[in-house]
């Protein structure tokens, strides 16, 4: 085990299918968090869309560290084990008084991994807290199979797909996953959870990282791409992702490109649909 949960936090997650607050930063930390962030939207000229929200950690530097940041990794070790690859991260983020949301649903619906064992930390960039749209979720939930979900054409939900659970949710059991900034949550990768709009005046800025333990595989793609950030990978199912050697780098432009590509035709398959992080072309400052 790592050192970053104790035995009641790690009962908490496999009976409940999540764990929180863990406090993996400094509050300073977390404000330069947040700072580095507000570049990063000035840089694009507003609010982070497209490209930028999916697997961010291959194109800024910043982020490729998060992705590594050891107490997060202590934490991730304590239910998956020590050798942990992140196979995705992205941006769910709330302006105030902002309509957007997250339907019920479970994570392990369209990525086509196969086994349930993905855990995500859910890093609090700001405050989330009931008043601006902080995760809620269902108890007990990650003990279901995968449910059936059918995609919705809701302009604000946040999901890939717009998916939703075919199953009745009993909201009055939903727990409010409620964050400082600095602070984490985990949860399992079959949780039912979601997120109600944001009413309040406050920012809810947060960035989920999505760890697999090595031995996972993508059932519908060979192509598909991860980032070993602790132990070794025996099994070698992922195309290894590189560091980027500058925000934007010009070849970190084109892996990522490459790699949102590979995962919008797994995480889209058989709808349809353009994936929301598809772009004819990736720049800070030219969009």
């Amino acid at each position: 085990m790592g050192i970053g949960l104790n035995e009641d936090q790690v009962a908490a997650f496999w009976r409940d299918g999540y764990v929180f607050p863990l406090r993996v930063m400094s509050d300073s930390d977390a404000g330069e968090c947040y700072a580095q962030f507000c570049s990063m939207e000035a840089n694009c000229g507003g609010a982070l869309s497209g490209p930028l929200r999916y697997k961010p950690h291959l194109l800024i530097t910043w982020l490729n560290k998060l992705i590594r940041h050891p107490r997060i990794l202590d934490s991730v070790e304590d239910v998956i084990g020590p050798n942990i690859l992140c196979w995705a991260s992205s941006f769910f983020n709330k302006d105030a008084q902002d309509p957007s949301y997250v339907s019920w649903h479970q994570d392990s619906t369209y990525w086509g991994l196969s086994k349930p064992e993905e855990v995500t930390a859910w890093v609090a960039f700001t405050p989330s807290r009931s008043e601006n749209g902080c995760m809620q979720v269902i108890p007990g939930t990650h003990t279901l199979d995968q449910v059936p979900h059918f995609d919705t054409t809701a302009e604000h939900n946040l999901l890939t797909r717009g998916q939703e659970v075919e199953v009745d949710v009993d909201e009055s059991q939903a727990v409010d996953i409620e964050l400082e900034a600095g602070e984490i949550s985990l949860h399992h990768v079959r949780l039912i959870h979601g997120s109600p709009p944001n009413l309040s005046k406050q920012r809810r800025i947060g960035y989920a990282i999505r760890y697999i333990p090595t031995h996972i595989q993508q059932l519908h793609s060979n192509e598909d791409t991860a980032t070993l950030v602790r132990g070794e990978d025996r099994f070698g199912n992922f195309i290894p992702e590189p560091t980027p050697a500058s925000d934007m780098d010009p070849e970190a432009l084109k892996f990522h490109a490459k790699a949102n590509s590979v995962a919008g035709q797994v995480l889209y398959r058989g709808s349809g649909k353009k994936p929301y992080f598809a772009a004819e072309k990736e720049a800070i400052g030219g969009r």
